[in-house]
Order: structure tokens, then sequence, then C-alpha cells
């Protein structure tokens, strides 16, 4: 089985991303053909990039880089929960990726994203990061709007349609990070 890693890709006082996270490890958890873990950017309290040497060259030298190192490290495939900032991914999931490389690389990717416009503008840009990572990334998305899918922009409460997203999603993300697997071990 493989091992996927729900990353809570906000860490702004009053998020909404740790309650959609949340929703989606409910879904997953009715699943036999992965395991599922919550990750929350917040547990790691990464500064700005702080490494000297690019981490194409996996010399980290922080023992905050190596903790999140071996928590990603860990993982076959990703479930990127993100809001759209200002057309845009969050800094703080930016910055959590660009501390990495190597332990992304030849894995899988899922994205769900909400806000004003279901945050698809941050997928476009996660996928184009997730390329440069080596990251297989699946089509299936989920797209959550503040105006229908949060109780006075703040109560997440999703559509029911949303769970077959989820489900679609978690479908090709577990295909494509076991698919993945013999490069992983290359």
């Amino acid at each position: 089985m493989i091992k996927v890693a729900i990353i809570v890709g906000s860490t702004r006082p009053g998020r909404k991303a740790d309650a959609v996270a949340r929703w989606v490890l409910g879904i997953a958890g009715k699943r036999g053909d992965a395991q599922f873990e919550l990750v929350d950017l917040k547990d790691y309290n990464l500064p700005l990039l702080d490494e000297a040497v690019p981490p194409s060259r996996g010399q980290y030298t922080q023992p905050h880089t190596k903790a999140w190192a071996a928590k990603i490290a860990s993982f076959d495939a990703f479930v990127f929960v993100t809001p759209e900032y200002n057309h845009g991914i969050p800094g703080a999931l930016k910055n959590a990726i660009d501390f990495l490389f190597k332990e992304w690389n030849n894995k899988a990717a899922g994205f769900v994203s909400y806000g004003s416009a279901a945050g698809v503008r941050a997928v476009e840009q996660l996928r184009l990061v997730m390329g440069e990572l080596m990251v297989a990334d699946v089509r299936s998305q989920v797209m959550l709007s503040l105006f229908t899918d949060f109780e006075n922009f703040t109560t997440f409460k999703p559509a029911p349609q949303h769970e077959a997203a989820v489900t679609a999603m978690l479908d090709q993300l577990v295909a494509w990070g076991g698919a993945l697997k013999p490069l992983r071990g290359a």
C-alpha cells in the first residue's frame, strides 16, 4: 500500500484548509488501497528558506529542514489542500515545497482547492511547480467555492457532489502513486 500525505497548505490564522483537509481525510479513510496521513505545515514552523545550498543537492543543515525532509520522503503521493491567495499559492506552501527537492521526485500529487474562484489559479501554479519537482499531478481535482461551500464564508459545508470529486481524484492519485513506485526505488 502506498502512503499519501494530505498537506494542509495554509498557516494563516482563521484558515479553512485544516477543516477541508480533515474532510478529505474522512473520505480517504473509507478506502482500503492506501494509507493516508494529515500533514499540517503549521507543525513544522518552517522559516523563509534558510538553507545556503540549493535543495537539489540534498545537503540540509537546519534541523527543521531535516525533519520536513524526513516527513515528505516517507510518502508516495500527496494531496495538496490549498486556498488561493491573490490568484496564487499561499506563501507558506510555496516556501515549504521549495525547501526540498529529491523528497518530492517520482511521486504523484492531487489537489483540493478553495477560494472565491474555487482556487483554480493556485492549482495551475502548483501544477507548474510539481512539473519541475518531477511530481506527476493527476487530472481530477476538487474545487470548492467560498460562496457555496462555506456558510458565511467561514464554516465549511461542502456540497454533496464534492465527495465524488474527492473519490475520483484519490482513485487517480493512488493509481499514479503506485505506478511510479519502481522509479522511486531506482
